[in-house]
């Protein structure tokens, strides 16, 4: 049988001396970068932030833009003070890599600005992903897709990224063919309401009171809500859909089928995600096991005799995605089944772009 192509980088997010020219414009060797945050005062773009300072990333000038009502209010970056300006068609002026934590209509608003200004746009949203022309990155997967954008890179779906973080590292020994997920997501994926609908909520129940909803359909303390995204025709969710679309490009497995139902879980942060997944040849457990414990940004837990395998809690507040309960299906004879935690916040969102920066300058 034909041997799997490899794809992606096998070690780390390296560049060699590559600048793309757009990332140089003022000198192939600059040492540090204007990076703009699009929607800084967000939880994804204050998470950008925070990251980019974990990281030491080489920021020359750090420029958050938001709307009006927050032009004029500082935030703290490597020990300075930085004024939040408004995002407008010249923001961009001077930025040489723009991190995009906003939503879909505002990338869509500022793109060709971002573009024209020579910056490379790292959009967060889901408003370029599926463009023909538009990499769609996870560093440690497909990061040479990065080298052949135009201007904008795409970071994908956080519960496709936990996913794809899990399954890759098994797709370089044969290819997927088939995939079967469900997932398990924090109430901070929909937001700084999710989570005061289930800290208040909780509340409510220990005093014995109403259990009021506002960011969810039904109360989501003691509960979960098998819908997240609109319908669509076929009885999938917008966000259930996503998985397959964006795994086939992130993985280049046009054909791999995915059928997937998302739902929403009173955990604060980390999605979870079960999946099954039938290779082209047989995978053995050891096999996929041996894989994930090689696999840069992934943490192996596995030993479920001792109780070691992946939660939100220990997945919460870090980059790594855990990996564990890795078993052969029984109702597959090429088929794994497999338990994955990541942090939708950091991974699943914010650290994804700032390591997608890093491929770009080589750091």
């Amino acid at each position: 049988m034909k041997k799997a192509e490899p794809f992606g980088l096998k070690n780390g997010f390296a560049w060699g001396d590559r600048v793309h020219p757009t990332i140089g414009k003022r000198g192939k060797n600059m040492s540090e970068y204007r990076v703009a945050i699009l929607g800084a005062t967000g939880a994804v773009g204050q998470e950008m932030i925070k990251i980019l300072e974990e990281y030491d990333f080489p920021t020359k000038e750090l420029i958050p833009l938001a709307s009006k009502r927050s032009v004029g209010k500082t935030l703290r970056y490597k020990g300075e003070n930085f004024t939040i300006k408004e995002a407008n068609e010249g923001a961009f002026e001077h930025a040489d890599i723009v991190l995009g934590a906003a939503e879909n209509d505002v990338a869509e608003a500022f793109a060709s600005h971002i573009v024209k200004a020579g910056a490379v746009f790292i959009d967060n949203s889901s408003a370029f992903r599926l463009k023909e022309d538009v990499p769609l990155v996870v560093p440690e997967i497909n990061g040479e897709d990065a080298k052949t954008h135009r201007g904008i890179i795409a970071n994908p779906n956080c519960s496709t990224i936990i996913t794809l973080m899990a399954v890759a590292p098994i797709a370089r020994i044969s290819p997927i063919e088939k995939m079967v997920a469900s997932t398990y997501q924090a109430v901070s994926g929909a937001g700084v309401g999710g989570i005061r609908d289930l800290e208040s909520q909780v509340s409510a129940y220990v005093k014995g009171e109403e259990l009021l909803n506002g960011t969810f359909p039904y109360p989501i303390a003691f509960n979960l809500i098998p819908c997240i995204g609109g319908v669509q025709e076929n009885g999938y969710t917008s966000e259930e859909m996503k998985l397959q679309n964006e795994g086939r490009k992130i993985l280049h497995l046009p054909k791999m089928k995915v059928s997937c139902t998302c739902v929403r879980v009173p955990v604060l942060r980390s999605h979870s995600i079960s999946v099954n997944i039938v290779t082209e040849r047989k995978v053995s457990a050891a096999e996929a096991r041996d894989a994930l414990e090689r696999s840069p940004g992934v943490i192996l837990a596995d030993r479920t005799a001792q109780n070691v395998y992946p939660m939100p809690l220990h997945a919460s507040g870090a980059d790594a995605v855990h990996v564990g309960r890795i078993r052969e299906d029984l109702s597959e004879e090429r088929g794994l089944s497999l338990f994955c935690c990541g942090d939708q916040l950091r991974k699943g969102a914010a650290a994804n772009a700032v390591q997608i920066a890093q491929l770009l300058v080589g750091q």
